[in-house]
């Protein structure tokens, strides 16, 4: 799974993209890659948090109470807030397409996180990026 050609895809997530080729390899050690029929429900609402996923191939859309708030595609992450404050998922994200992607356990995460400084940096920047957005929506 760690092939050059995968750390390279890796490298061009944009969650990942500063991490060192040390660490992606950690990433690829602790993911299991999956393939997903069109209509698949990714992640359900209100349901705990086990894994996070890392978009290889496809899109997916994101549905808060059934209404759809986004649509998500490869080199974008979902399910990871839940992962980081053990609360119950937020939206559901169901696939508009088979799609490709990169599952990482809930204790896989913690472990990253505690041995990927540069990958938490990263990780927060996008959350953060994600509040800005959302509060720019509901200010507007």
């Amino acid at each position: 799974m760690a092939s050059k050609t995968y750390l390279t895809h890796l490298a061009n997530i944009p969650l990942l993209s500063s991490c060192s080729q040390r660490e992606l390899q950690r990433v690829a050690k602790a993911a299991d890659e999956v393939e997903v029929a069109e209509g698949t429900t990714i992640i359900e609402q209100d349901k705990l948090a086990r894994e996070a996923f890392v978009i290889v191939s496809g899109t997916a859309e994101v549905l808060r109470d059934g209404v759809k708030v986004a649509v998500v595609g490869p080199g974008e992450c979902v399910g990871e807030m839940a992962l980081l404050d053990h609360q119950p998922r937020t939206a559901s994200v169901v696939a508009l397409e088979p799609m490709t992607l990169l599952v990482i356990s809930s204790q896989a995460f913690t472990a990253l996180l505690d041995d990927a400084p540069t990958m938490t940096r990263k990780l927060l920047q996008n959350l953060a990026a994600r509040l800005r957005e959302l509060d720019s929506r509901l200010t507007s």
